[in-house]
């Protein structure tokens, strides 16, 4: 019986052997594996995911007996991070580092590339683009980490990406905190 089973696969890969090539096997490996490896590259819709979890759920409304969702608490402190022009922040608040909120302390200077974000102002319901700039030149900070990746795009949309080390241009690319600046209203 041993002697059958080594025969037959014998003759099996003998047959794979003659039809194909050792070069032919590893370009098709080769693409296959280049193929998983772009899988991550693919765009991911974060947004759907968001709207869905934010969505009403409508078995709650038709019971009747659901309690209405208290309006959310207006946040108007910059040195906090619910402020609403960090929603896309990820650093140390310039504000609690001896700056403002849209100005770099003293002895540092802002980056001269940014990361931008749209922020809706729950004052008056408008999105207005924020432009959030590193400012570089002195040690970190350390005061009021503020990480919020609202809108946050992966690594091959860096301007969207609040993960970079904005100061890598500066003469001194040392991180010391971040500022929100507002560009202007966001068209719809």
């Amino acid at each position: 019986m041993q002697a059958r089973l080594d025969r037959l696969m014998e003759l099996a890969a003998r047959s794979v052997a003659r039809r194909t090539s050792r070069r032919g096997f590893l370009g098709s490996f080769a693409m296959a594996l280049t193929g998983v490896a772009a899988l991550p590259l693919l765009p991911v819709r974060r947004g759907a995911v968001a709207e869905a979890a934010e969505a009403p759920k409508p078995a709650a409304a038709a019971a009747g007996g659901a309690t209405a969702k208290a309006p959310p608490k207006i946040v108007t402190d910059p040195n906090a991070c619910e402020y609403w022009k960090y929603c896309a922040i990820d650093g140390f608040l310039c504000a609690c580092c001896g700056g403002t909120s849209s100005t770099c302390p003293p002895g540092t200077e802002p980056s001269p590339i940014t990361w931008i974000g749209t922020c809706q102002n729950p004052n008056d319901g408008r999105d207005y683009l924020v432009s959030y700039n590193d400012c570089c030149g002195k040690t970190t900070c350390g005061a009021c980490t503020c990480v919020r990746n609202e809108g946050e795009k992966p690594m091959y949309r860096m301007s969207l990406n609040n993960d970079v080390n904005w100061c890598m241009t500066n003469d001194n690319p040392n991180y010391h905190c971040s500022v929100s600046v507002i560009l202007g209203v966001a068209q719809q």
